[in-house]
């Protein structure tokens, strides 16, 4: 059953593939990005959306954490091999993706490929031909705030539907105004 917001983050361990500990909700407001393959190249094109938009995010307050079903050196082979300013997980074993309720769609994966092509071309260049190659999960975002709490749950309708970014700004400017010091 899906996860529906609000709700406790699920307890699982992470660790990113720096070999450093993930905690969910540790004071800081967080995106959990649950990705398909690390060679999806739905899946890289939103990771470079995901990059350019992080130093507007981070100040914000917002961390993000991308977690992919796949082992450590394909994560660093199609996604690592350009710096990230965030974290990523490798999950092979898709422990993160089943406490999470992700689903799989070959539906989702065909109606990627045919309403949003420009990202999948812009993926396969990243990719190459090994983004042919991935299954049919379907990848699902988490708006979680500061005290572990997940206040909202985007499940992909298919393998390249994510949640809009205006719905992370918003997320991250949520509270920001009461914490500012009143100016004289």
């Amino acid at each position: 059953m899906k996860l529906q917001a609000p709700a406790k983050t699920p307890q699982i361990q992470l660790i990113d593939i720096n070999g450093q500990p993930v905690l969910l909700g540790q004071g800081r407001k967080m995106l959990l990005s649950l990705f398909r393959e690390a060679a999806c190249p739905f899946c890289n094109f939103r990771v470079y959306d995901l990059t350019n938009n992080y130093p507007g995010l981070s100040n914000l307050g917002l961390d993000i954490v991308v977690v992919f079903k796949s082992d450590e050196e394909e994560v660093r082979q199609f996604i690592a091999r350009r710096s990230r300013p965030f974290r990523m997980v490798a999950d092979p074993d898709g422990t993160a993706h089943e406490a999470f309720s992700i689903s799989t769609s070959m539906w989702g994966k065909l109606k990627a490929m045919m309403f949003h092509p420009l990202a999948m071309m812009k993926g396969m260049n990243m990719v190459g031909m090994r983004g042919m190659a991935t299954g049919n999960l379907m990848p699902a975002d988490f708006l979680i705030d500061e005290n572990g709490m997940v206040v909202e749950t985007y499940y992909g309708e298919d393998a390249g539907d994510h949640i809009p970014m205006v719905r992370i700004e918003l997320f991250a400017v949520r509270g920001l105004a009461s914490k500012r010091p009143v100016q004289p």
